[in-house]
């Protein structure tokens, strides 16, 4: 299936304004100080119409704005401090761009399959409409670092595709193992190997290489266990019930961000996880269901590692629908969340949002990275109370005194010190960018622009739904600073990701974590008085 070259053009054109629009965002570079009246005048290139407003922005690029990839490249290149690295950020928006189009000639036809797919009977349905669809923020997300089309064809999520494990074989007293394994763990006869009591078998994913110079792990000679790619791609589903997440040779949002494994933060998430369970204990009308993540290993190395995950019984006959595939087009016509009356589904999705984040916030100083990849929706028969499915925790904040003072002592130590804060607006920065832009702002700009939902109304059933989370707790309590950064500031934090994704490094930006590295902030979407 071929797409005509006008096609082609549009996907150039789309791409070039969300990376200038990111560049905006940011004020990369002091671009913002080329706008005057309605245009910006790219430096050394065209004048871009802009227009006002937009999903965290004061202005963005008009829909009729003919752009080049080339033009805002060649712009950011003038604009860019000689020590930034903008050759690894044009191969990415090179190969977002490659991957966008190889998404346009095969997006019918991956629609087709799946259209003879139940959705509730495979993990891996909605994971694969996602794939289809940009991220909120981040323009280059389609681009993974590194992988060729055939690489992307075989193991990439948005081809639904199934292929067989390689396994590993390390040193038994390497292996660091918690919990209790799949039945399905080969032996080493199934991989094609002899039976030694001091070898242990890891998984690995077909495109993850062996760690160089390490004599003593080898390549198990045959495959074994079909697996199919979930959103993420490092985590393959092994069934509609169970996860594995594995190293990925790899990066996404940005070439900081690399996929393999950090052993430390295997526990870390398996830690945060039990944390949230005994919140949950303490909070039983929480629409929140956890999944099982207690169940890893590695041998040391980022990539000898693995995670499984076991999804909750209620997760069983229920659709389960990554925030990220609400927006998707559907198989069929129209979009995932029109399965499900629009304003109902988005509104039951609203209170158990904030009336969890929330919560954790004002009693237990905790504010989750859960976006909309990590975050799913439950739906059962009552599209007005779906429930949320929570995964892979380990990137969230906490006050341990917080904590401690809500949940007993503890311990509670996380490999990982970037994990721990006992500044409040370190947590009300992470839960303004993660839980109120990406997993409710951006939805319901998103709602917008297919004509699902007025803009209007989106916002305002974010803020009553967000106000009514924090009417709940004591307003002189953390809850009051939580309402003073949201409902009542003038602006609003955002996330400079593409200049610490991959532009400047840490050295330079400061950021102890690139996904926690803030830029200039936005207008607040939340007023009544700029949302209309």
């Amino acid at each position: 299936m071929t797409v005509p070259e006008a096609a082609g053009e549009t996907t150039e054109c789309r791409l070039a304004a969300r990376v200038l629009g990111s560049l905006l965002l940011e004020d990369y570079g002091g671009v913002r100080r080329h706008i005057t009246g309605g245009t910006l005048r790219l430096p050394g290139g065209p004048a871009v119409p802009l227009r006002r407003g937009g999903f965290l922005a004061e202005a963005t690029v008009a829909p009729d704005a003919a752009l080049r990839l080339d033009d805002v490249l060649a712009a950011a290149s003038r604009l860019a401090d000689p020590r930034d690295d903008m050759a690894a950020f044009t191969e990415e928006c090179r190969q977002a761009l490659a991957t966008a189009r190889l998404h346009d000639r095969e997006h019918a036809a991956v629609l087709a399959r799946l259209a003879r797919v139940d959705p509730r009977g495979s993990g891996t349905y909605y994971e694969a409409l996602a794939a289809f669809t940009d991220h909120p923020v981040y323009p280059t997300a389609r681009c993974r670092t590194g992988l060729t089309e055939a690489d992307l064809r075989r193991h990439a999520p948005e081809f639904h595709p199934t292929f067989a494990l390689h396994w590993a074989a390390v040193p038994r007293h390497r292996v660091v193992a918690s919990g209790e394994r799949p039945a399905w763990w080969p032996d080493p006869a199934d991989v094609g190997l002899p039976s030694r009591p001091d070898t242990d078998l890891l998984p690995l994913h077909p495109l993850t290489p062996l760690p160089c110079r390490d004599l003593a792990v080898v390549r198990a000679p045959d495959p074994y266990l079909e697996v199919t790619p979930t959103l993420s791609m490092r985590t393959v589903a092994v069934d509609a019930g169970t996860h594995l997440k594995l190293p990925l040779p790899t990066s996404t949002l940005g070439l900081r961000n690399r996929r393999t494994i950090v052993p430390g933060t295997l526990a870390d998430g398996a830690l945060m996880q039990r944390i949230l369970r005994a919140v949950g204990e303490r909070e039983p009308d929480a629409p929140v269901l956890l999944a099982d993540e207690q169940t890893y290993g590695h041998a040391g190395d980022p990539l000898l590692g693995y995670l499984v995950r076991r999804l909750p019984e209620q997760t069983r006959g229920a659709h389960v629908v990554p925030v990220a595939a609400l927006l998707a087009k559907a198989p069929g016509g129209g979009h995932v969340i029109e399965r499900w009356p629009v304003p109902e589904l988005f509104d039951g999705y609203l209170r158990a949002l904030f009336g969890w984040n929330v919560t954790l916030f004002a009693r237990y100083g905790i504010a989750l990275e859960a976006h909309q990849q990590n975050v799913s929706l439950v739906i059962g028969d009552d599209a007005r109370r779906p429930s949320l499915l929570l995964k892979d925790n380990d990137g969230a904040l906490v006050d341990p005194g917080t904590l401690a003072a809500a949940l007993g002592a503890g311990p509670y130590d996380f490999a990982d010190a970037r994990m721990t804060t006992s500044d409040p607006e370190a947590l009300a920065r992470v839960f303004v960018t993660i839980t109120l832009h990406l997993c409710a702002g951006a939805v319901a700009f998103g709602l917008a622009e297919r004509g699902l939902l007025p803009l209007g109304t989106g916002l305002a059933m974010l803020r009553e739904r967000l106000g009514e989370a924090l009417d709940r707790h004591d307003p002189a309590g953390p809850a009051g600073l939580l309402r003073s950064r949201t409902l009542h500031a003038d602006r609003l934090p955002t996330k400079a990701m593409v200049t610490a994704g991959t532009l400047v490094d840490k050295a330079r930006t400061g950021a102890r974590d690139v996904n926690k590295h803030y830029g200039p902030p936005a207008p607040n979407y939340l007023r009544g008085d700029t949302c209309s």
